[in-house]
């Protein structure tokens, strides 16, 4: 059975920096064969995705509301997902998930559908 987990979110104030985690149990991101990426999503609004990398190639992108302050790296051996967090800001505050993503133009990042092994994420919250 597939589980994803997420962690490391953290209530944190404006310009600090904060790295999550992304593991997964009956699955190696390896071998899945898709790209992940982490999407968040903040109350009333929508989930969006944010940040997505192939895991043979590991080419990554991100939105511009996160560009140059959040960056995405992979541990094939541990078999992680990270987001490292820097700069935190106010807009930030959301539920983060990590889920296999793909990106059209803009760059959109979207989650593979079907996709029913949404975690639980991990809530950031950034306060001033």
């Amino acid at each position: 059975q597939v589980q994803v987990v997420e962690s490391g979110g953290d209530s944190v104030q404006a310009g600090e920096s904060l790295r999550l985690t992304c593991t997964a149990s009956g699955l190696t991101f390896k071998q899945s064969g898709m790209a992940w990426g982490w999407f968040r999503q903040a109350p009333g609004n929508e989930r969006e995705g944010i940040s997505c990398i192939t895991w043979s190639g590991g080419r990554t992108w991100y939105t511009d509301s996160i560009k140059d302050r959040f960056t995405l790296s992979k541990d094939d051996a541990k078999n992680t997902l990270y987001l490292q967090m820097n700069n935190l800001k106010l807009e930030d505050t959301a539920m983060y998930y990590c889920a296999p993503c793909t990106v059209v133009s803009g760059p959109t990042i979207l989650p593979v559908r079907p996709w029913k092994y949404w975690g639980q994420g991990t809530q950031v919250t950034v306060s001033s």
